[in-house]
């Protein structure tokens, strides 16, 4: 297994809409693991495809205290919506910035899990939120695109001034 990187917000890459995963194999659980690796070692909840910069539906959530387990899901599609519940989301391409955004309260999704196998799921709280951003992150959008211009441009700037400090100046 291996740590993938992460790509950051304002990084075009995040606006790629993710194709479809046609064939759940050996290579894919493989990726997974390091999907899973790479969110337990970055401190996070969820990641998407798409934030390691490779264009397929698939997402890795696990919102468990103890960090052990895992949810899997490839080409999951929400099949129902309800209720409105606003909360401060984060993500893990959009470091150190946490925004309030409106999700559905309680969703239900079909997907595939790691062998391929389709299953349901009702999700509500913490996790009806997690999968919700993370499945805007395989249609191209970063939560932060809920926001005003105002706020998107603050944080491109907060996060451009963070990376100069990290890196030094350019030369």
């Amino acid at each position: 297994m291996s740590l993938l990187p992460i790509l950051k917000y304002p990084d075009d890459r995040l606006h790629t809409v993710a194709k479809r995963v046609d064939k759940v194999d050996e290579e894919l659980r493989s990726f997974i693991e390091d999907m899973a690796e790479t969110m337990y070692a970055a401190s996070g909840i969820g990641l998407a495809a798409t934030q390691v910069n490779r264009h397929e539906r698939v997402i890795v959530i696990d919102v468990s205290d103890s960090h052990d387990d895992l949810l899997v899901l490839i080409n999951p599609e929400i099949t129902v919506r309800e209720g409105a519940c606003v909360g401060e989301e984060g993500c893990l391409s959009v470091p150190g910035i946490f925004e309030k955004v409106e999700r559905s309260e309680r969703i239900s999704i079909k997907a595939l899990d790691k062998f391929g196998d389709e299953y349901t799921l009702e999700a509500d709280g913490l996790l009806s939120v997690c999968i919700q951003h993370e499945i805007d992150h395989l249609d191209g959008k970063v939560f932060v695109e809920y926001l005003s211009r105002l706020k998107q441009s603050r944080i491109v700037k907060r996060l451009e001034k963070k990376s100069r400090a990290l890196n030094g100046p350019e030369v």
